[in-house]
């Protein structure tokens, strides 16, 4: 039996792998309209938005296991992607459509009961797939679909569990969205020609910096009427106004890993730069602080 744990071990952590779980933090999005409605007291509400955050998370890692079968050779000629689990041959074919399977199953029960987050899901998993499938290759249809993935999200943790969106934040929701799938494509743009998105010839290198430069300030604009609104104001006092300097460093921060070509995986990146995870920190401690 133990000559078997190795290989059994290794089989477990290639699923594991498979399913992206350091793409969920993604999903965060979900939880940004408990956090600014401040409803976190609310027990019932709170379990809501978890089944929500975890729906989004069975559903999102079914949809790269999807995307990784679709372009499973292809990937195994990409000097990175070929040690994905199904372009290295780690996990077969088979296996990982039926994990892809128990995902939705779980999705859906976590689903079960409100409509609206079915719908929200049904969208996000039809986007998406249409994206692997086909879309992926038509500019700016391929940020905008990343982009509303983020939407659905932010709109499952308001709409389907009912807290009323703010506009302000629906609206820097869109935009940060769209910065990030565009950084997503900038940095891609450092790989060499052979192994880059057919879609990058679409995309040159100062179209994407001005993309990049658009839906940053639009984002930033956005989001400091928001911290200015008299709806934060009365709910959240004067603390989301001391946070819109942590936004602007942590923005611009990004923008600087992008441009070293380390904005790829937006997730993982952003994990693992000790100084945006520092803004971060500091966002949420004024953001919780209770004298300011």
């Amino acid at each position: 039996m133990s000559s078997l744990s190795p290989s059994l071990f290794s089989s477990l952590l290639a699923l594991v792998r498979l399913m992206r779980p350091h793409q969920w933090v993604k999903n965060v999005f979900v939880f940004a309209g408990l956090v600014f409605s401040q409803s976190w007291q609310d027990t019932a509400l709170d379990l809501r938005v978890f089944y929500a955050f975890a729906a989004f998370c069975c559903l999102s890692s079914m949809v790269y296991i999807i995307n990784d079968w679709h372009d499973r050779a292809s990937d195994a000629l990409h000097p990175t992607k070929r040690h994905r689990p199904l372009a290295s041959g780690a996990v077969a074919a088979p296996v990982a459509l039926v994990l892809a399977g128990l995902l939705l199953v779980a999705g859906l029960l976590l689903a079960a009961g409100n409509r609206t987050l079915l719908v929200l899901l049904a969208l996000y998993a039809a986007l998406n797939l249409a994206y692997s499938w086909r879309l992926k290759q038509v500019p700016v249809v391929d940020v905008s679909i990343i982009a509303s993935g983020f939407m659905l999200r932010l709109l499952a943790g308001t709409v389907a569990v009912g807290i009323p969106p703010s506009r302000w934040l629906l609206l820097t929701g869109i935009f940060v969205a769209l910065f990030l799938g565009f950084s997503k494509r900038k940095a891609e743009s450092f790989h060499e020609e052979a192994s880059q998105r057919a879609v990058l010839a679409h995309y040159p290198a100062a179209l994407l910096d001005t993309f990049m430069a658009v839906t940053m300030t639009a984002t930033l604009t956005t989001y400091s009427l928001f911290a200015t609104s008299p709806e934060a104001q009365l709910q959240h006092g004067e603390r989301l106004l001391y946070t819109v300097p942590v936004v602007i460093f942590g923005m611009l921060r990004y923008t600087y890993q992008v441009h070293r070509g380390h904005g790829e995986d937006v997730a993982r990146d952003m994990l693992r730069d000790p100084w945006i995870l520092a803004a971060g920190v500091l966002w949420l401690a004024i953001f919780l602080s209770r004298w300011l």
